[in-house]
């Protein structure tokens, strides 16, 4: 098989398919919400699932995703609403799809293997290739205007904020004291300047010197964690009671993010101890459907090795409960 013909199946394949799927509870009449729409492989195996009589939105910021996805999914366009648009605007989208509320939301995120491998967007720290690392081409900001334009102090923040790097200080030094002499604008200048930035020692240690530093960059281009909890707010808010978010993260940070507004959505009454009755009338939104996270198992990860740092968590809408009723503690 071709290495382009390899870049295009792994881009096909959905992660963790089954477990999605029985998660959501994908069956006919549903309306279900693809919030990463990439290839459209996860869409794909809901459409099958909830025609006749239902209806997927699909949203994502990649317009080639778009196109490839709507061509992909063309048997289905009548159940199909398909959105250029970020997850953090899915209130909006809604409105534009004519959809109130929805049965299901799935959230895979992180970048597709299309947008990995293409080398024209620049995420890859292996090749070189432009900084750019939008997700959204029609977006100004370049990972490479970052690095030209920010200040040592904004640079080492995202290096450590957003790729926990521990020496985001030296690497953010050497990043100013070589664009005084070029314009930083390939990712092999970017490689070869966090390999001189770290020392050889650590190096060696804890994969690719450069893998931090590239997600940090691409976090930080694209907005991701942001736009994650507003995506998530406004797609717990749009479930019906009894509908069902499973999300798909591929790194820590974002895991974080998900653990919190579960837990956040999980909780009920935040009044101090000894009221009598519940004031603050904050009601818990959902449970939890995956008390820990669930991971792909060994044989996907045998034909998918991108799905070996995908986790998985999962959780219910609640029924909208009377907070006269009392204490909901």
């Amino acid at each position: 098989m071709t290495a382009d013909k390899e870049e295009a199946r792994l881009w096909h394949i959905p992660v963790m398919l089954q477990e999605t799927l029985e998660l959501l509870e994908a069956a006919p009449g549903k309306v279900i919400i693809d919030a990463t729409l990439g290839g459209g492989g996860h869409a794909a195996a809901l459409l099958e699932r909830i025609v006749p009589g239902g209806r997927l939105i699909g949203l994502d910021r990649d317009k080639d995703a778009l196109t490839e996805a709507r061509e992909r999914l063309s048997p289905y366009k009548d159940a199909l609403c398909l959105q250029k648009a970020n997850f953090a605007e899915i209130r909006k989208v809604l409105a534009r799809c004519g959809a109130n509320a929805v049965d299901g939301i799935l959230f895979d995120l992180g970048v597709s293997s299309h947008q990995l491998d293409s080398p024209r967007r620049g995420f890859a720290y292996r090749r070189d290739d432009l900084l750019d690392m939008r997700m959204d081409t029609e977006q100004k900001q370049t990972a490479g205007d970052l690095l030209n334009d920010l200040g040592h102090g904004e640079l080492a923040a995202i290096f450590r904020r957003y790729g926990e790097e521990k020496w985001a200080g030296r690497i953010a030094s050497y990043i100013v004291e070589r664009r005084r002499k070029e314009k930083i604008a390939r990712s092999g200048q970017l490689v070869e300047i966090i390999r001189e930035a770290i020392p050889a020692a650590a190096r060696r240690r804890g994969g690719h010197p450069a893998k931090r530093v590239f997600q940090a960059l691409r976090i930080a281009v694209n907005d991701e964690l942001e736009s994650l909890q507003q995506g998530l707010r406004q797609g717990i808010a749009a479930l019906r009671p009894g509908g069902r978010i499973v999300v798909i993260t591929y790194h820590s940070l974002e895991d974080r993010v998900v653990k919190e507004i579960f837990r956040q959505s999980c909780s009920g009454c935040i009044c101090p101890p000894g009221l009598p009755r519940c004031c603050c009338g904050k009601m818990n939104e959902l449970r939890l459907l995956t008390r820990k996270a669930l991971f792909p198992t060994e044989a996907e990860t045998g034909l998918n090795p991108r799905a070996k740092s995908a986790r998985l968590r999962a959780a219910e809408k609640l029924p909208v409960l009377n907070p006269e009723a009392g204490s909901n503690q």
